[in-house]
């Protein structure tokens, strides 16, 4: 099979924008690999990809500045289709001569563009014939889309043309006469232009010739070849936690590798409801993964004992996770290699080209300090993927849909979620108020209208009466937010009568509760989590 990461690769090339991965993101939705790279990577490593096409993102520099980032010649003298970006549409303009100069109304937010239909249509499903229906002062009507500038391209370069401008007036949109160099100044990657994807879509399918190849069946035959030609006949250890991107990589390598497959799974005691023996269940039994189910709820509960501090309470939880995980893999033979859910995020959070150097990018490692410390060398298959991506591969692998889309759960688990001190008693009666929470939220529906819920356990009492007697017991408080990055969140607006049916539920059913809030703090200035 050909491998769909050199056949078809668009390069992105990141100047500092906010919105590069969303950029990624688009382009992969189009079915079409691609890469993101400091602006920076070498003229030999730009060749060395090969790529189909080259995206130059935007970023918060302007181009006249001292020592504001350059185009490498490299990228234009490769001869592919080029699609620069706000910054990147700049930096078109002035290597091929045409002039950037500040704009006198800076445009920010929703704006309105209108195409030239005298003019080039590089982007004919995005400008699709819908949109011209009827005229402005002689202009077909516009497209809405999100711009975010203080630079504009003042005059166009002699050999490109201008297809497209904003209310202002604002060069929105150039093209070289052969169609090769587009630059736009609007942001298309981003959910507040309208159809945005569309352009992305023309951009790679029909001016860079990708075929849409990166399908979920496409990548799990590829990363299968590449994991056998890797791996042999050795022997390969995985940590399995019940997260998606550890279960995803499970049934992958499964797929892959069978019998040569072994995951430990430890049971640290701060799992969810049922949860480990949902993991085996689904694993072990149903799929025929070989799972270690390691029972070490007394270590881990015995080693938070009187800590509070939450960031302590996470060494120790990884810590120890780290020496099980140890002793365990060292009881069998022949192992080589550690398996782990690294993702594309973690690649690109932990890039070395964020200093300017490409080769140094480096594995986030999930399980910190394994591989080094044990000799084995490092199985990452789903290192190229985004999270929708893992979900999508998950699907096709035979996963259930309930353990695909689930919410986050950290990787401490309910030790971040009992505030202070982690006891047993907390941790059961965190567990029954949680699972309360999730059944109601998926038997409502809200469950997947929200992106992360959750219980918190406050180890402090208060006072309530329950049936004719006082009662002095613990508090639940119930999270849930909405958010696409992760990086900003706004809480939810529960309907007040399931909040009240769900607090009801929790208060009647596990004892020991006799109160129930619920957390209307956006992050920021709040986290999503507690601790």
């Amino acid at each position: 099979m050909a491998d769909l990461t050199q056949d078809e690769t668009i390069l992105i090339l990141d100047y500092g924008s906010q919105y590069t991965q969303l950029i990624a993101r688009r382009v992969r939705e189009a079915q079409v690999y691609c890469e993101i790279h400091p602006h920076t990577l070498s003229a030999e490593a730009i060749r060395r990809l090969n790529p189909r096409g080259i995206i130059l993102s935007g970023g918060h520099h302007s181009v006249y500045d001292p020592g504001a980032p350059d185009l490498n010649p490299a990228v234009l003298a490769l001869g592919v289709s080029v699609l620069g970006i706000c910054y990147g549409m700049h930096l078109l303009a002035r290597h091929c001569g045409g002039e950037v100069a500040p704009s006198a109304t800076r445009e920010y937010g929703p704006a309105t563009l209108w195409h030239d239909e005298q003019q080039p249509n590089p982007f004919p499903h995005f400008f699709k014939p819908t949109h011209i229906t009827g005229f402005k002062e002689g202009r077909p009507w516009p497209n809405k889309v999100w711009m975010s500038h203080g630079d504009h391209v003042s005059q166009v370069p002699n050999s490109f043309q201008v297809f497209a401008k904003s209310d202002n007036n604002i060069i929105a949109g150039m093209v070289s006469k052969d169609g090769r160099l587009v630059g736009i100044q609007f942001h298309p990657e981003v959910d507040h232009t309208e159809e945005g994807e569309l352009l992305i879509q023309d951009f790679v399918l029909a001016r860079c010739g990708c075929h849409g190849l990166w399908t979920p069946q496409g990548v799990i035959e590829r990363e299968i070849a590449l994991v056998r030609q890797k791996v042999g006949q050795d022997a390969v250890i995985l940590g399995l936690s019940g997260g998606v991107d550890s279960a995803v990589t499970a049934a992958l390598l499964h797929r892959a590798i069978g019998p040569q497959l072994t995951c430990i799974f430890v049971d640290n005691g701060l799992l969810r409801l049922h949860e480990g023996d949902e993991v085996m269940a689904t694993f072990a039994q149903h799929l025929g993964v070989r799972v270690i189910r390691v029972a070490a709820e007394e270590l881990f509960l015995s080693r938070l004992q009187g800590v509070v501090d939450p960031e302590q309470k996470r060494k120790i939880i990884g810590h120890t996770f780290i020496e099980v995980f140890e002793a365990e893999a060292k009881k069998m033979d022949g192992v080589r290699w550690l398996a782990q859910g690294t993702i594309y995020p973690d690649v690109i959070e932990s890039a070395g080209g964020k200093t300017g150097t490409a080769t140094t990018i480096k594995s986030h490692h999930n399980v910190g300090g394994l591989p080094a410390k044990m000799g084995l060398a490092l199985l990452e298959p789903l290192r190229e993927l985004f999270k929708d991506e893992v979900r999508q591969v998950g699907l096709a692998l035979g996963l259930p849909a309930r353990m695909i889309h689930r919410h986050p759960f950290p990787g401490p688990g309910l030790g971040v979620r009992i505030l202070g001190e982690v006891r047993r008693e907390f941790a059961d009666l965190l567990r029954q108020a949680d699972a309360i929470y999730m059944e109601e939220l998926h038997r409502s529906g809200h469950y997947h209208k929200t992106d992360q819920a959750f219980a918190v356990f406050l180890p402090v009492k208060s006072v309530g009466v329950m049936g004719d007697g006082r009662s002095y017991e613990y508090v639940i408080a119930l999270r849930a937010v909405e958010t696409k990055d992760y990086m900003t969140a706004a809480y939810y607006p529960m309907p007040h009568e399931l909040l009240a049916r769900i607090a009801g539920r929790i208060i009647n059913e596990v004892k020991g509760i006799n109160r129930v809030t619920y957390d209307i703090t956006s992050k920021p200035p709040g986290t999503i989590e507690w601790e």
